[in-house]
């Protein structure tokens, strides 16, 4: 029996993907509690975008709820938070000393191990963060990020562009504890994960911790897992019941289902799922209680083949869906997802997944929006997209259109910063973020505390600090949680009789769907 370490993702990539991150704590921490009792250890507890979500749409410190996740799990659960390398937990690149805070942060609060990527899959952008998450005693898991590329495009995002991508890794003295391949978009295709993880555990050994992360989006996520597993990998991401498929990542049952069999086992802590079937049953049944006054979006639960061709990440997916519903544009959704094919094989190639990712769709947005009222496609470049063209986040695995390039520099007075700063990374040429926070709390009058100072620094936008927002007490509730129902009306009056309709009876029922209700005369006929 070869045992497979399973990470429960549910509580954070889960509500990330089907909510946009936003869900109260106070929620779900019931089925915390009763995954803990149902012996599962290992959790993802924060990070990605369960840090800013939680400032900006709940109302709520995202300090405060990895203390929360901690306690509720118990002090021996392995409790794993996710970081973009030189983003961090922000949108944006971090200075040094943000990032250097981040995981003193992070580990003051409770967490065991740091996911750690780069959507450019840049090592350079790997090196200096990796070595903050190690440097504060934290277990460091490096990543590689992956997807399919459009149709008919080639040069990278293949098994010998992955494990070229580990070699210089290795190559690179960068410490870790595990290696994990991410597919935000689980678009890869099962034997491209097979032959990726068969070479990666030759050139790692037999010993190394080498993981897979991917999402239902499409609907290949257990055939993904299977490869993988088949190849070499020991540990993956798993959901649960109601978090998990669709754009979330693949069920738990499901992937234990389709290993039976096999030598493979799926690892509960100390013992195996087989063991605690029936208590995790029970904890997805308390999972489906806590979050039975949310809206589910249909497009998180359902397969969406078209990212095979356009890779939408799940976790984005959700919250450009929520957007475009906001903004009544919903009904170009289609067409930006075509259109973002286009932005990815002329982009460079960099991994659809945040802030990629929503590169990629801001850019299909704005392309999408000018086509339909008779613009040039290109007519605007994007500051996320256009950036990264011209190298702001590092280089992309292979050299971006040239005439976009030209575009990016025209529109955005940038040069291509490869040319303007020979020789240097983009983190070495940021301010350090610290002393700017400390000012603003200052001026605000606000405790110069470092969580303060970190909430301050991540959360800068160009719409305003948002950080100092929410600690001010300025803070937008956006929770996708059910209206409750209408009052209960009077009956309705019976339908009135015709000379060719004779009604035998008449009752009066309440529909309610996906939160909304109606009230319906059914009358039936003689």
């Amino acid at each position: 029996m070869k045992k497979i370490i399973f990470q429960d993702t549910s509580f954070r990539d889960g509500f990330q993907s089907i909510f946009g991150a936003r869900v109260f704590t106070k929620d779900f921490m019931p089925a915390v509690e009763a995954a803990r009792a149902a012996g599962i250890t290992h959790f993802e507890a924060g990070g990605g975008a369960r840090f800013q979500a939680l400032y900006q749409n709940c109302g709520e410190d995202a300090f405060d709820m990895m203390d929360e996740f901690r306690r509720v799990a118990g002090p021996e659960a392995r409790l794993q938070t996710l970081a973009r390398g030189i983003n961090v937990v922000a949108l944006s690149a971090q200075p040094k000393d943000m990032i250097d805070l981040h995981a003193k942060m992070f580990k003051k609060h409770g967490m065991t191990r740091i996911r750690n990527f780069d959507a450019l899959n840049d090592v350079n952008n790997l090196i200096y963060s990796g070595q903050c998450i190690k440097n504060a005693g934290l277990e460091h898991e490096v990543v590689i990020t992956m997807m399919e590329l459009p149709l008919g495009c080639t040069g990278a995002h293949d098994p010998a562009f992955y494990i070229k991508t580990l070699r210089a890794i290795l190559d690179s003295g960068l410490p870790f504890d595990s290696v994990c391949f991410k597919d935000a978009s689980g678009t890869s295709n099962p034997r491209k994960v097979y032959e990726t993880f068969k070479e990666a555990r030759k050139l790692l050994g037999d010993k190394a911790e080498l993981r897979m992360h991917s999402h239902d989006t499409c609907g290949t996520g257990v055939a993904q897992y299977v490869a993988a597993i088949e190849g070499g990998c020991n540990g993956v991401c798993l959901a649960r019941k109601p978090l998990s498929g669709g754009t979330s990542q693949p069920d738990l049952f499901s992937l234990y289902h389709a290993l039976k069999g096999t030598e493979f086992k799926l690892a509960l802590g100390d013992g195996i799922v087989d063991d605690n079937i029936h208590k995790i049953m029970e904890a997805n049944n308390v999972a489906v209680e806590c979050m039975k006054d949310y809206e589910f979006p249909p497009e998180a639960l359902q397969i969406s083949s078209d990212v095979i061709f356009s890779p939408m990440p799940g976790g984005a997916l959700t919250a450009n869906t929520l957007m475009m519903r906001e903004t009544k544009t919903f009904h170009l959704y289609d067409k930006v997802i075509e259109n973002m094919a286009e932005c990815v094989r002329r982009g460079g190639f960099a991994s659809s997944v945040t802030p990629v990712s929503q590169f990629y769709f801001q850019q299909a947005y704005v392309n999408t929006v000018n086509k339909s009222k008779g613009l040039d496609t290109w007519t605007k470049m994007t500051d996320g997209y256009g950036k990264m063209l011209l190298g702001y986040f590092g280089k992309t695995p292979v050299e971006p259109d040239a005439e976009l390039v030209k575009i990016a520099e025209e529109q955005l007075k940038l040069p291509v910063f490869a040319k303007a700063h020979a020789g240097m990374q983009p983190v070495d040429i940021l301010e350090p973020g610290v002393p700017k926070a400390k000012k603003l709390l200052e001026e605000n009058n606000l405790p110069t505390t470092d969580e303060n100072i970190f909430i301050v620094g991540a959360l800068d936008t160009k719409g305003g600090n948002k950080g100092i927002d929410f600690l001010k007490g300025n803070r937008k509730i956006g929770v996708p949680k059910k209206k409750p129902a209408a009052p209960a009306t009077a009956p309705l009056a019976p339908v009135a009789n015709t000379a060719n309709m004779a009604v035998a009876g008449t009752n009066n029922y309440r529909v309610a769907l996906n939160g909304k209700s109606w009230d319906v005369q059914v009358s039936t006929l003689k």
